[in-house]
């Protein structure tokens, strides 16, 4: 129940950030920011993303976060790409940004929670966000697309949260 009502407030948050831009469109993004299109609800309550392009290459690369697509940041993708060169960073295969949001995507296996290589790009992104100046980093290192999406292997949620460790509450 807890892990339900973390993922709801993580959403609406997110959700939160795009409105914000969308309907204060004179604020200003961080350079290189992209922004995902806001999912909403169809009469059979199917959740639906709007598209801009109508490319399917770039689509499903989107859907699956398996390579670059119209969301990446390609400010954070070089920054990765240039200060590191090993087994972590061989496993990026997307970065995406909003707001103070930065999601990796990669090629480990969902099982791989908590692994080395997820809390390695996690302090990586911590790095990243701090050296872009924000106060209240969020990160999110993701596992390769499979039947759960793009599962979170390890994350930092806030200022409290300092060990980039995925935790799930005890069982009662």
């Amino acid at each position: 129940m807890v892990e339900v009502s973390l993922g709801v407030a993580a959403f609406t948050a997110g959700a939160l950030v795009v409105a914000g831009q969308v309907t204060h469109p004179g604020s200003s993004a961080p350079a290189g920011t992209a922004f995902a299109p806001v999912p909403s609800s169809s009469p059979a309550g199917e959740l639906t993303v709007a598209s801009v392009d109508t490319g399917e290459k770039t689509e499903k690369a989107a859907k699956k976060a398996s390579g670059p697509s119209k969301y990446t940041d390609k400010k954070a993708v070089a920054y990765f790409r240039g200060k590191w060169k090993d087994g972590p960073a061989a496993k990026v295969r997307d970065i995406r940004t909003t707001g103070r949001y930065l999601r990796i995507y990669t090629s480990l296996p969902e099982d791989a929670g908590n692994s080395k290589s997820a809390i390695t790009l996690c302090r990586r992104g911590l790095e990243y966000l701090s050296e872009q100046g924000e106060p209240n980093p969020v990160v999110f290192v993701q596992a390769e697309f499979g039947e759960n999406g793009n599962p979170v292997l390890a994350n930092i949620l806030g200022p409290d949260d300092t060990d980039c460790r995925v935790s799930a509450p005890k069982p009662k």
